[in-house]
């Protein structure tokens, strides 16, 4: 997206990272809600990650864009169609729908805000925005900062109580499973992703 390199490669750095941590907890969970929350969590952060690479390095026009805009509207739909009781809090897979339309968003962003060598570095197009609508970036951008905010006030807790309870880890109970399966991490990735991708909607 826009901006300095320096702030796409941390965002890349973050993302990819929180990415990683979600296909860890994948390969932790049995087969079930949880897997397929954890890889719909995985792909988010991916496909952040790619999307901020800088355009001096990677600029993915004219390809990336609807690749992208397609596999979001589909993670989209799948986060939004019924499933069985229990599989997934409404709220939860509500706000996966969200994150993957603002991909689509940006996606769509990419494609019609510039011409010329680079997305990032483009001159605007005659009678074409700088980078989407700026009503709908800003509900956007108030969504995730709100998200942010309520992530890190649920996280405080969870540390806390993951602090006192360092010392009480039986023996043979700190392994990958473990770790990929722990709540206040399962949060911190979430509130990454939620601080990712209000920092990428700042440059569109």
């Amino acid at each position: 997206m826009h901006g300095p390199p320096l702030i796409g490669w941390l965002l890349v750095a973050l993302c990819a990272a929180t990415g990683g941590y979600c296909l860890l907890q994948m390969r932790g969970e049995p087969p079930g809600p949880g897997r397929r929350i954890a890889g719909a969590e995985a792909l988010m952060g991916w496909g952040m990650a790619v999307m901020a690479v800088p355009s001096t390095v990677l600029d993915p026009r004219p390809w990336g864009p609807p690749a992208f805009a397609a596999v979001f509207a589909v993670a989209a739909v799948r986060a939004l169609l019924p499933v069985p009781h229990g599989a997934g809090l409404p709220g939860h897979r509500l706000h996966h729908a969200v994150g993957a339309l603002a991909m689509v968003y940006m996606a769509l962003a990419m494609m019609v805000g510039t011409t010329g060598g680079h997305h990032h570095t483009g001159e605007t197009a005659p009678g074409r925005m700088a980078g989407g609508v700026p009503l709908l970036t800003g509900v956007l951008l108030v969504y995730f900062a709100v998200y942010v905010v309520r992530s890190g006030l649920r996280l405080v807790p969870m540390t806390d109580g993951a602090v006192d309870g360092a010392g009480c880890v039986p023996p043979g109970g700190g392994g990958t499973a473990d770790w990929s399966r722990r709540p206040e991490l399962r949060h911190a990735c979430r509130l990454s992703m939620g601080v990712g991708m209000f920092a990428m909607l700042l440059t569109v």
